[in-house]
């Protein structure tokens, strides 16, 4: 289903990606952190649709039916270090850096910060080409909320 989509998207050059793609993609990375530590809680899912349906304006039936979309992607996309890369490469650094911020809520959603969830986060800012202070400020900000 989603082959077409992470050709495009895992090309040496892919091009900047359309809202919808990108908002599917970037919806997919929130989907993979929450999955990181094989616990993928209801808390969890309800935080990546009031995350997706804030920043899109996005109804809860049309988030919920993004994050199902999500985490049919995110099953078939490569490895995080492929998949993450070349989001990087497709997305712009502004839409980024809120995805960090974004994957700390869901990492802070279930009240556990699992270790798997915080190597996975820390590699993804990272791959993302999200720098350490914007990361840490994502962070902070994300505990606060």
């Amino acid at each position: 289903m989603f082959r077409d989509f992470l050709t495009r998207l895992t090309q040496p050059t892919p091009a900047q990606l359309p809202d919808e793609d990108a908002r599917l993609a970037l919806t997919a990375l929130l989907v993979r952190i929450a999955k990181s530590d094989n616990d993928y809680a209801p808390e969890e899912m309800a935080r990546i649709d009031r995350i997706t349906a804030a920043r899109y304006g996005l109804s809860p039936f049309e988030a919920a039916g993004l994050r199902s979309r999500a985490e049919g992607l995110e099953t078939e996309a490569p490895d995080t270090v492929r998949f993450t890369r070349a989001i990087k490469d497709a997305v712009a650094y502004e839409d980024r850096r809120a995805v960090v911020e974004a994957l700390w809520l869901v990492v802070l959603a279930d009240g556990e910060r699992a270790e798997e969830e915080d190597a996975l986060l820390r590699l993804v800012a990272n791959l993302l080409g999200v720098n350490d202070r914007d990361s840490a400020l994502a962070r902070q900000k994300a505990a606060r909320s």
